[in-house]
């Protein structure tokens, strides 16, 4: 084998199948099909479709996926070895796996207490269903993996016999020997010392890893496994999967990568989608994206403390392990109490303001930022309103309008009906007083029409404007009614959107200045831009 092959990592994906056990998953046929064409453009080699012989859904998906046109990853289907008592050949479960794909993985039981357990057989014929299994499935098939279920606790429990059961897949001519940690319990020490007996024991065989999450070394153990020599590896996108999930692939594809030295089916490009793939997965499936994910979380490269930011920009490597920008991430400053001048100077040049270092105002806006943050405003959510509280202290902000008052009325009119929310606004612009009411969806809807409405004749653009996500906090719990609340918003006009936020005992005042940085934080970017 040449150098380049012995690199060679195949990328095993199972979001489609162990993906959907995660208790919050559920893909409709449709959702599958377009995961499966994302995680072709990703570069993935093997996509596990499903279980064909378990389900309607797993079956519709592989008669779908014949007309599948993938660039680079090929559909595997997945199924167990035999049932006890008959051959291969007879099988229902294991002929539709035939039907389903060339590609095939099965798996088999490698610890003896299964083996008594759930297969209620003995250790001698559960070895004849693995070959049986393999040895029929290689002879009318392209490419037959075999996932040796939960090796690593079998081989703990009775080392001898869990070597027995990866000889009988490989003699019956298994393309990898699948080592799983199924109960996620092992350690990366366990895998490594028993990784290294197995190739000692089958220096011939390719060998592979499938991890789960339960001790929280899915990602570790799989790459102390390719280390040992593996290069297979599977796990699924965002780590979902049963119980505490699969290893990650997120986390797993860049390591090989960027860090142990080994190529993929993925060039630097298909890398560089890793974030926007994770996203847009999460998305399909209806899930909200871990912002603490490694890699691709939008906090995976955020920095609050201010000496961190100071080094930061002397030099990235200071804070970062890797550039983000290879997974597709990028650096992001927050601001907080935490903040220092070198957090308030990196977020200025980061929204193009170019300010002197030495500025008496960058203090000003520090100890602002720290003042309002201890009354319960948060501004790392929510920086448009940071980005209006800098040009204000810089002398780069103007007044566009005013308020003259505003009034709210809830009216619950029929029982079975909900409240009308009805907000009459009057406001100033100019010499001119607006003086308009709108209705919606509750008070803050309400109240968000009226403003716009009254505005929109004197800056027409902001019928671009939509309000996208309101979200409320309580500060603190304990105080139950008479606590602060903080309301953080997000805006958008089709081409950006933008956070902002208000905080105030009364829940409407809060949102009034959350709505308020939202309208002038459009305003100012037209008015700089000149596209107003």
């Amino acid at each position: 084998m040449d150098q380049a092959n012995r690199n060679r990592v195949v990328i095993y994906d199972t979001t489609l199948r162990d993906g959907t056990q995660a208790e919050e998953i559920s893909l409709q046929l449709m959702d599958k099909i377009a995961i499966a064409h994302k995680l072709d453009e990703l570069g993935v080699d093997f996509i596990e479709g499903g279980w064909p012989g378990s389900n309607p859904k797993d079956m519709e998906f592989f008669e779908k996926a014949r007309d599948l046109s993938l660039s680079h990853a090929r559909i595997a289907a997945f199924g167990s070895t035999r049932r006890k008592g008959i051959k291969a050949s007879d099988d229902s479960q294991i002929l539709s796996l035939l039907e389903a794909s060339d590609v095939i993985t099965i798996f088999g039981k490698s610890w003896h207490l299964h083996v008594k357990e759930a297969l209620r057989t003995t250790l001698e014929e559960n070895l004849e269903m693995i070959h049986d299994s393999v040895s029929f499935l290689k002879n009318n098939s392209d490419i037959v993996f075999y996932d040796a279920e939960h090796f690593f606790d079998g081989f703990k429990d009775n080392p001898e016999y869990a070597l027995k059961s990866l000889e009988a897949a490989h003699q019956a001519g298994a393309d990898c020997l699948v080592l799983c940690d199924t109960n996620g319990g092992s350690l990366p020490t366990e895998i490594q010392d028993i990784t290294r007996t197995v190739r000692a024991r089958l220096p011939g065989a390719q060998i592979g890893a499938h991890m789960h999450n339960d001790s929280e070394c899915a990602v570790a153990n799989s790459l102390v496994l390719i280390q040992e020599g593996g290069r297979h590896v599977q796990g699924t996108i965002n780590g979902w999967g049963e119980r505490c999930g699969n290893a990650n692939l997120c986390s797993i594809i860049p390591a090989l990568m960027l860090k142990q030295g080994l190529t993929t089916g993925m060039d630097e490009r298909r890398l560089a989608r890793l974030r926007e793939i994770s996203r847009s997965i999460s998305e399909m499936a209806n899930m909200s994206p871990y912002s603490h994910q490694p890699y691709v979380g939008r906090s995976a490269f955020a920095h609050k403390g201010g000496v961190h930011v100071s080094a930061m920009q002397r030099n990235r490597r200071t804070y970062e392990h890797i550039d983000p920008s290879l997974v597709g991430n990028r650096t992001r400053v927050l601001l907080s109490d935490l903040s220092g001048r070198s957090n308030i100077i990196f977020k200025a040049r980061e929204f193009g303001v170019e300010v002197d270092e030495k500025d008496p105002a960058i203090s000003q806006v520090l100890e602002q930022v720290k003042d309002l943050e201890n009354r319960g405003f948060l501004y790392e959510s929510a920086e448009g309103s940071f980005e209006l509280l800098l040009k204000k202290a810089l002398g780069r902000h103007r007044r566009f309008f005013g308020l003259v008052g505003f009034r709210v009325i809830d009216e619950k009119r029929e029982w079975d009906k909900p409240p009308l929310s009805e907000a009459t606004i009057m406001v100033e612009v100019g010499d001119h007083v607006e003086h308009t009411a709108a209705v919606g969806q509750g008070p803050v809807d309400a109240m968000d029409a009226a403003l716009r409405k009254a505005l929109t004749k004197f800056y027409p653009v902001l019928e671009q404007v939509r309000l996208l996500d309101y979200k409320v906090r309580i500060l603190p719990e304990d105080k139950g009614t008479a606590a602060v609340t903080r309301v953080i918003i997000e805006s958008g006009d089709g081409e950006e959107k933008w956070s902002t936020v208000g905080v105030s005992d009364n829940i409407i005042e809060a949102s009034w200045q959350a709505l308020v940085d939202s309208i002038e934080y459009k305003l100012l970017r037209e008015e700089e831009t000149g596209r107003r």
